[in-house]
This record gives C-alpha cells, sequence and structure tokens, in this order.
C-alpha cells in the first residue's frame, strides 16, 4: 500500500468543475505512479458581522459623516446563520466537483482564521502540499496580506496559488506558483 499523499485545498468559493479537473491534473503524475492522493478542503465562512455593516455601508446616504449605527444582534445571526449554510453548499459542490474529476476528497468549513485553519489541517493531516483558490485581490496581493502570502509565511510545506474560474494559460505569468518552504 503506497502511502497517502494528501493535497489541503484553501478556497474561497464553491469549485467550478473546470477548477476541480484543473486542480486533479496537478497530480496525475502520482496518480500514474500508484500514490494515493487525497484533497481535504477548507472553506472559510463569511463573516456574518463584515457583511452586514457592508450592506449598512452601502446604502448610506454618506458615509464619511453618517454616525455609526450598532450592529442588530439578531441581523448578525440571521448573516451568520445563511453564510454558514451557502458555504456548506459551496463546500458540497466543491467535493462533488472534485469526486467527478476522479478525486478523494473530504473537507469541512471553518470558521477561524483560514490560514491558521490551513496550518492547522496541513500539521494533522502530514499535508504534502497546500493550494490556495481564490478570486484575483490585487491589493491585498500587493501588499502580500493575500491567503497565499500569509501561508508562505506560515506553513512548511509548498504553496500554489490558483485563481479561481481561470485556465493555467490564463494565469500564465502572473507571477504564481509553487514556492519551496
Amino acid at each position: 500500500m503506497s502511502e497517502i499523499y494528501t493535497v489541503v485545498l484553501l478556497v474561497e468559493q464553491a469549485l467550478s468543475d473546470a477548477d476541480a479537473v484543473q486542480v486533479r491534473s496537478l497530480h496525475q503524475e502520482l496518480v500514474e505512479e500508484q500514490e494515493e492522493v487525497r484533497y481535504h478542503v477548507l472553506l472559510p465562512v463569511e463573516d456574518a458581522a463584515a457583511r452586514v455593516e457592508a450592506a449598512m455601508g452601502a446604502v448610506s446616504a454618506d458615509t464619511m459623516t453618517a454616525p455609526r449605527l450598532p450592529l442588530d444582534p439578531e441581523a448578525v445571526e440571521t448573516v451568520r446563520q445563511e453564510s454558514e449554510r451557502q458555504s456548506s453548499r459551496d463546500l458540497q459542490a466543491t467535493l462533488d466537483a472534485l469526486r467527478a474529476a476522479g478525486a478523494t476528497a473530504d473537507g469541512k468549513v471553518v470558521d477561524d482564521d483560514p490560514i491558521e485553519a490551513l496550518s492547522a489541517a496541513v500539521a494533522e493531516l502530514d499535508g504534502r502540499e497546500a493550494i490556495i483558490l481564490t478570486r484575483s485581490h490585487v491589493v491585498a496581493e500587493f501588499f502580500h496580506l493575500d491567503w497565499t502570502s500569509r501561508a508562505r509565511r506560515k506553513i512548511g510545506v509548498p504553496v500554489l496559488h490558483l485563481l479561481e474560474h481561470e485556465s493555467f494559460d490564463e494565469q500564465a505569468g502572473s507571477g504564481e506558483g509553487v514556492t519551496g518552504a
């Protein structure tokens, strides 16, 4: 029996079927060598209070001078519950897409800091690499505050950053890729 090669995925939203095929293709050589590759997906729950604050700011006529209203705990709780339901649906869709691409996959929705959750999962599961799939976040990436930059400083395995819903060719030349630990 071969050793299990665990890849921990940190995703921002549900993966499309094309994303799943692309991720799976990264490990095709291992599969051909009879290595067992397993994917463990982490999908963070969106912060409910931040969503409510953002919505309140969007409807405010003058956000520069308007007094800040206290957040309604019931509204925050309602948004938190919906965020958890949506995250669970997105996680299931991601696992289904990976499995349809021929992968063995499991995962969970996480409430804590995504990079802390990634670091813990890599340690707990003896993860061999981490893949972070996000939308483009130009400002955060510029200041190295994005998930990938933080993960590269935090965990001791190679980290690959992919942009969701873009093929490898579309991402070529963007400076992303695998970094050694």
